[in-house]
């Protein structure tokens, strides 16, 4: 009889657990399709295009927390590995990803982390959290900016030319500053204001 119960017991919860691992699933499913069709808005500019990547990675963070947002990042580029058109310029495979700016890619990983990290930290007047998810969005971002720009020296080099830090960071860094510095406050509302719907 105990052992019936206990049985019972098990699926019981079983069953529970199976329309939020269907809900989270979803939830990052919907996160791969949101930094994918923010990686098509591209306008070329020189050898990093400008894309909305930046706030989706942050948003996404902001919002699912930082488990859910690496798993959305993590299939995102696996997806862009094995031939889906995932990445600006409906880029994708290898050469994509091991090029000179494929680093900044992988630098999602982290500003995604760091992002969704501050969705842990107890605040609760809303200004303060834009704020506390705002500071977040910039260390992850700012992360995000030394991998990448290391990287794109790195290969780089290898393939073009030595090319110094000063000029990597003015190809690849200084031009979004201020654009990105938007989006990741954009981000940081949107984190806010959607992130009480996603626990």
């Amino acid at each position: 009889m105990k052992k019936d119960v206990a049985i019972n017991c098990e699926n019981t919860f079983s069953d529970a657990d199976r329309p939020s691992k269907t809900r989270d699933l979803t939830y990052v499913a919907l996160g791969v399709a949101v930094v994918t069709v923010c990686a098509w808005i591209s306008i070329p500019v020189g050898d990093v295009p400008f894309t909305l990547q930046t706030l989706a990675v942050a948003a996404i963070g902001g919002i699912l927390g930082w488990k859910k947002g690496l798993l959305t990042i993590l299939i995102y580029i696996l997806l862009g590995l094995v031939g889906v058109p995932v990445f600006a310029g409906f880029k994708s495979g290898v050469p994509a990803l091991m090029g000179a700016t494929g680093g900044y890619i992988f630098g999602f990983a982290f500003a995604v982390v760091i992002s969704g990290l501050a969705k842990l930290i107890p605040v609760k007047n809303k200004f303060a959290r834009i704020g506390v998810f705002f500071a977040a969005n910039i260390l992850g971002l700012t992360i995000c900016y030394v991998f990448g720009t290391a990287w794109f020296i790195t290969v780089y080099g290898k393939n073009v030319g030595s090319i110094g830090v000063k000029s990597a960071l003015m190809l690849c860094v200084v031009p979004y500053i201020v654009p990105d510095l938007v989006k990741l406050f954009i981000a940081a509302v949107l984190s806010v204001r959607l992130g009480i719907y996603m626990k």
